[in-house]
């Protein structure tokens, strides 16, 4: 299969350990190893946000707020590249271009933040579409797609299987709630709706997981099925 796997930072590198970042290169290469075409986007996480505040505090307005967190996923996705050592494109890619590029080469392409007012949510669901991926894979803190914010309401019920138009609902709804926690934001959500790709949301804070779900379609989480 063509997999794009979205790696959260806050999964990736929650505190830049170095063996975090080594296992999940392992996975990657695991499923690389099967076979499988890859692209890989990866968040900011808890660092990104780190940085984002104290930009804030300095008066930094919202779009170099944007930049400086582009500039995090992209140290974070040379963590990965460093680990993936000569399987992964040399750099993060910049574009899309550059990350489809690096996949007909026979590189996995490593992508953070792609442009301003854009997640890395929305460059994975992009990139994937782009590229023509079979499977979306989302490896985020949270294991799937709940009905509510579940680190708000204690009732939040997870949803195995939903329709991308639902899973718009859903997302939309949630992020009414000022700094409520989605697992992709809206944006991911329309394009996921939009292209019909496949797309599994899963717990990754164990990167073992991702390759179970891809290659014996095992997992704890939620998928999103394309709508005729």
């Amino acid at each position: 299969m063509k997999v794009v796997v979205s790696i959260g930072g806050s999964v990736l590198a929650p505190d830049l350990d170095a063996d975090r970042v080594a296992d999940y290169a392992d996975a990657i290469q695991s499923l690389d190893a099967q076979g499988h075409t890859l692209g890989t986007v990866v968040g900011g996480g808890p660092t990104a946000r780190d940085y984002i505040g104290s930009a804030r505090d300095l008066g930094a307005n919202e779009i170099e707020l944007d930049q400086l967190g582009i500039a995090v996923t992209r140290l974070n996705g040379r963590l990965l590249i460093a680990a993936l050592d000569d399987r992964a494109a040399p750099t993060p890619a910049e574009s899309y271009d550059e990350g489809r590029e690096a996949i007909r080469r026979g590189d996995i392409p490593v992508l953070g933040g792609i442009v301003a007012a854009q997640t890395t949510d929305a460059v994975a669901a992009a990139f994937a579409e782009y590229v023509g991926a079979d499977l979306l894979v989302y490896a985020t803190s949270v294991p799937g797609v709940y009905d509510a914010d579940p680190n708000e309401d204690d009732d939040a019920t997870r949803f195995d299987e939903l329709g991308a138009s639902e899973l718009v609902d859903v997302i939309a709804d949630i992020e009414m709630d000022a700094g409520s926690s989605a697992p992709v934001d809206l944006l991911a959500a329309k394009i996921i709706q939009r292209s019909g790709i496949r797309t599994i949301v899963l717990d990754g804070t164990d990167p073992e997981r991702v390759v179970r779900a891809v290659e014996d379609g095992e997992y704890e989480g939620s998928e999103i099925l394309p709508e005729a």
